[in-house]
């Protein structure tokens, strides 16, 4: 309730704080805290409190004293002049208009009043003690003619405010002013000393604890005696004494003022919770410490305050917007914006709270700022993994624009690694919060561990690229020569390749050497790399060897025939009947035995020379009929080679011979077809002369390839099956031509050119390289193929039939 005071431009407001029943208003004292904003007083407050007999002036004395609007009564009717409608009842409150600093008075529930009867004392003691926990200042309101009497009206009042006092284990010292109402002509320095000779007997009269018997009334209480006269009979007088007391309540709590040690006094903002737990603690009829009820009420309204703070900053925009920001991207300056936070939100917790217990304050505060820094710690890391994030990309790109500048690739990892470190620590400056005691070196080690790890991979992986830069470089340098010299084998092949070898390894290695050296490998990591590149040249070689080893009756097919149908000059060999086949067949079969015998094993460590192709000669090639079919010494069949390791072996003894045994059969076919042809020739030529006589070319041509074949062959007769078989099976067709010898002749003439044709073409070895490469081949050579037939045979028939003079004209 608010009204007017007369006279006084500022408003009062009052409740009703407790009623008669003893039920404590809450809501009643938060509203009126709020009307006279009281919280924000902080320690700047004073409270009176004013207690009495049952009608002895209080609420009119506190109406004129401090400017309020409690009820008064009608002294003469018995009844209320105020707009309000029944007497005190319980306690009132209202604020002192026009007072500094903010000063509170409480109006208590007249004492030994007949409405609660003689002997019901407990709410007057609950009430004083009330008003001891809480006031700075106690009015005891008493009539001038009590003063001296024995049985007067204020002793039981003084006698309760004294037992009371007990009750509160450590009572802070209370400024108790005796006002005597009413005061008659004896004068003040008077009736003082009887007064403070009646207070005390009264002290010394009440029960005290053992720790307080010798304790003086001084200890507890400051007494202070005033007297007014009476507002009946002297109202002007009454009201100047009314006023020049006011007057001492103007900074009361100053040094020297009314009001005592307030050594218990709670903050204004705790004052509501603290009076209810007062009261609280009163009605259970509980002892009221106030030490522990002032920390107690310093700890709910620090804690309320804290949580009020907490969550102002949780719903701060500022702070939202913050915190959804740098989950996405790195924030400028997210330290200092987020400290700024913090410090306002800590310093209006430091403001709130400053005038209560120091301990409960600092706990509080740190609870506080443990609940805001586990809040924001999230988005502090996030800040942290996104510097580190960055960090590692500028890093990456660092690195890659030093390596494609051809810096060394220690010295541009280092460098590097380096710069963006020394950046990532002065960002971690940036994102520092003052008020925690984060510290950022498990990131930095995490972001220096993926450094050194992509440093690692970037590392392995150009150790691979060169790795296989020089394998790839080793084995197009030694891959083709190598094929080349297997396949050419001869006595100087393996000679030849592990020259080639050494050479090429050698010239790899050394510039393998030089590329390394700008990874600064320790002596015998670089000495294993180095290893492993010539063990892959090794690698090449021997695998170059495996793969000619695994197709070596090929090769050994291919040698022999190129051999067998090729002259010394590599010309294709005609079979005129002049060759000796047998010495070509051999010279052919040792030539491929000589291939086998490179390819049967591995030979690069230059040791002591094995006889793998002695063995295969005397073995294969000189052995006698009668050693063929026995297995008892020979040295063939083994499964590996005298001196030669398993490892170094590539076809064993008896793999050996079975190619060979396959090389001799699918040969063998070559050699019948050339014995054939060469009989085959001279058996027509035979018959010729014994038909044409005097065909003169023809003649000459039998002469010289028969003196030919007499020189070189002694078996230039067909086979004797085959005679056999040409009479038997062509008597008819014989005789046919006998009587017909224009057929014989136009025969035989067919067939020698086709002969001639095909032994000039070479057909057989056209179409080794598949049917339309040789169709191509031979429609280009086979006109100018014809025509050096005819000029042959031209010459032939125009040179003179001498039988002595034999010359040998080549074909």
């Amino acid at each position: 309730m608010c009204c007017p005071f007369s006279g006084d431009k500022a408003e009062c407001c009052s409740t009703h704080l407790i009623d008669g029943d003893g039920t404590f208003n809450a809501a009643g004292l938060d509203g009126f805290m709020k009307a006279v904003k009281l919280a924000e007083c902080g320690l700047s407050y004073a409270v009176v409190s004013i207690m009495g007999p049952q009608s002895s002036g209080k609420s009119t004395l506190l109406n004129h004293l401090f400017h309020t609007n409690f009820k008064e009564m009608d002294a003469f009717k018995g009844r209320q002049v105020s707009i309000l409608s029944q007497t005190t009842k319980g306690i009132w409150m209202a604020r002192c208009a026009g007072i500094e600093p903010c000063t509170i008075v409480m109006d208590l529930e007249g004492t030994d009043g007949r409405e609660r009867g003689e002997d019901d004392t407990a709410f007057e003691k609950q009430s004083a003690l009330f008003a001891l926990a809480v006031s700075d200042i106690v009015l005891i309101n008493m009539w001038c003619h009590d003063i001296g009497r024995e049985h007067a009206a204020n002793k039981p009042l003084l006698k309760t405010v004294f037992e009371v006092m007990m009750r509160l284990f450590s009572p802070r010292k209370t400024t108790l002013i005796f006002v005597i109402r009413d005061k008659t002509r004896t004068p003040l320095e008077n009736l003082e000393p009887v007064l403070r000779e009646d207070i005390q007997k009264i002290w010394d009269s009440v029960p005290k604890p053992e720790a307080h018997k010798q304790t003086p009334l001084s200890t507890f209480f400051n007494i202070e005696v005033v007297a007014l006269s009476s507002f009946e009979e002297k109202e002007e007088q009454f009201k100047e004494q009314v006023a020049n007391l006011r007057q001492r309540f103007y900074h009361s709590i100053a040094p020297g003022g009314l009001a005592g040690d307030r050594q218990g006094v709670v903050p204004a903002s705790g004052f509501s919770f603290s009076a209810q737990q007062i009261w609280k603690v009163i009605k259970e009829n509980r002892d009221l410490d106030l030490p522990a009820h002032k920390v107690m009420v310093a700890t709910v309204r620090c804690e309320e305050i804290a949580n009020e703070k907490y969550s102002a900053f949780v719903s701060n925009k500022e702070w939202c917007a913050l915190e959804e920001a740098v989950k996405s991207q790195l924030v400028p300056d997210f330290g200092k914006k987020l400290s700024s936070m913090l410090e306002t939100c800590f310093s209006g917790y430091d403001d709130e709270t400053t005038f209560f217990e120091e301990g409960v304050r600092m706990a509080k505060r740190k609870q506080m700022e443990e609940k805001l820094l586990l809040l924001v710690q999230p988005a502090y890391q996030s800040t942290l993994e996104h510097m580190s994030s960055e960090t590692l990309e500028k890093f990456n790109k660092a690195f890659e624009s030093a390596l494609s500048e051809g810096q060394g690739f220690a010295i541009a990892s280092r460098n590097c690694k380096t710069s963006v470190m020394k950046l990532f620590d002065e960002q971690c400056k940036g994102a520092i919060i003052k008020q925690s005691e984060w510290d950022s070196s498990k990131v930095r080690d995490k972001l220096s561990q993926d450094i050194d790890a992509h440093i690692a991979d970037v590392r392995n992986a150009k150790l691979s690229a060169l790795s296989s830069q020089y394998e790839s470089q080793l084995k197009e340098l030694l891959n083709g020569p190598v094929e080349a010299l297997l396949q050419a084998a001869n006595d100087e092949t393996w000679p030849a390749i592990r020259k080639l070898f050494k050479r090429e390894t050698d010239a790899a290695v050394s510039e393998c050497s030089s590329a390394l050296s700008g990874f600064e490998m320790s002596e015998d990591s670089k000495k294993d790399f180095l290893s492993k590149l010539r063990s892959q040249a090794r690698d090449i070689v021997e695998n170059k060897a495996k793969e000619e080893a695994g197709r070596v009756l090929s090769l050994m097919k291919e040698r022999f025939t190129t051999i067998f149908n090729h002259d010394n000059d590599q010309m294709p060999r005609v079979w005129t009947g002049k060759e000796d086949i047998r010495a070509i067949t051999k010279t052919a079969r040792s030539s491929s035995l000589k291939l086998l015998s490179v390819m049967a094993a591995i030979r690069l460590d230059g040791d002591a020379a094995d006889r793998i192709a002695e063995t295969l000669v005397l073995t294969l090639l000189d052995a006698k009929k009668g050693d063929k079919g026995s297995t008892a010494n020979d040295p063939l069949a083994s499964s590996t080679w005298d001196k030669v390791p398993a490892s170094r072996t590539l076809i064993t003894p008896v793999q050996c011979k079975s190619l060979w045994g396959q090389f001799q059969r699918e040969t063998e076919y070559t050699v019948t077809q050339a014995i054939t042809a060469q009989a085959c020739l001279i058996f027509m030529l035979f018959f010729l002369i014994a038909s044409l006589g005097s065909f003169q070319p023809f003649i000459q041509l039998f002469k010289f390839v028969h003196l030919e074949a007499n020189k070189r062959s002694t078996n230039w007769l067909p086979p004797p099956w085959a005679i056999m078989a040409l009479f038997i099976l062509g008597f008819n067709e014989f005789m046919t031509l006998l009587r017909n010898p224009l057929y014989m002749i136009l025969i035989f003439v067919t067939f020698l050119l086709l002969k001639a044709l095909w032994v000039q073409l070479d057909i057989g070895a056209e179409f080794r390289h598949g049917f339309l490469p040789g169709i191509l081949s031979l429609s280009a050579k086979f006109l100018p193929t014809v025509l050096n037939l005819m000029r042959k045979l031209s010459e032939q028939g125009q040179t003179p039939n001498n039988p002595r003079v034999e010359r040998p004209h080549e074909s």
